[in-house]
């Protein structure tokens, strides 16, 4: 299964095609967002069944960390992006959301700025505070999920038509 970054692009389909400074800047932000070596992080991101709990996705997480969460608008269908980081105290922040048109259910003004670029609305600063994220997943409506821009999971590797739950919950095994 290939990964692919938010604008469909591979994340890195050839790694030995990159240059020297990609090569330098990669293991940068690596160190810089890895923490010590064997660092607990005090999160862990989980996607879980709504009723029975079980969990389909997981990662580690950190307050700072960031979330990309793209889905397909199921009246308008046309792409919708959601950025949010990890606060403090574990909650997800809606920072902006891109997609290529209004329609129905779509705001004409969330956030603090708003621009066109490259074919897309962006609404930025935003702000917006959420405990969990609740959707019932289709295998078609919902696209990719990237932690820290890493592949986390997508709409066809969960079940679909299932009431699902994202958040971010305390590390039991972190000091």
């Amino acid at each position: 299964m290939s990964e692919y970054a938010p604008g469909g692009r591979p994340l890195c389909a050839f790694p030995f095609l990159l240059t020297t400074r990609e090569v330098v800047l990669s293991l940068f932000l690596f160190l810089l967002f890895a923490g010590p070596a064997g660092a607990e992080k005090r999160f862990v991101l989980r996607v879980r069944d709504w009723k029975t709990g079980e969990v389909y996705a997981s990662a580690p997480a950190e307050a700072g960390d960031r979330l990309f969460f793209g889905w397909i608008h199921s009246l308008e269908k046309i792409p919708w992006n959601e950025y949010y980081h990890i606060s403090d105290d574990g909650a997800l922040v809606l920072d902006a959301i891109t997609f290529p048109a209004f329609g129905a259910g779509i705001p004409e003004n969330k956030g603090k700025i708003s621009y066109v670029k490259d074919g897309l609305i962006h609404m930025e600063d935003i702000g917006q505070r959420f405990e969990e994220l609740v959707w019932l997943n289709s295998r078609t409506a919902t696209r990719d999920l990237f932690l820290n821009w890493r592949y986390f999971t997508s709409g066809p590797e969960l079940p679909h038509h299932v009431r699902l739950r994202l958040a971010v919950e305390k590390n039991e095994t972190s000091p």
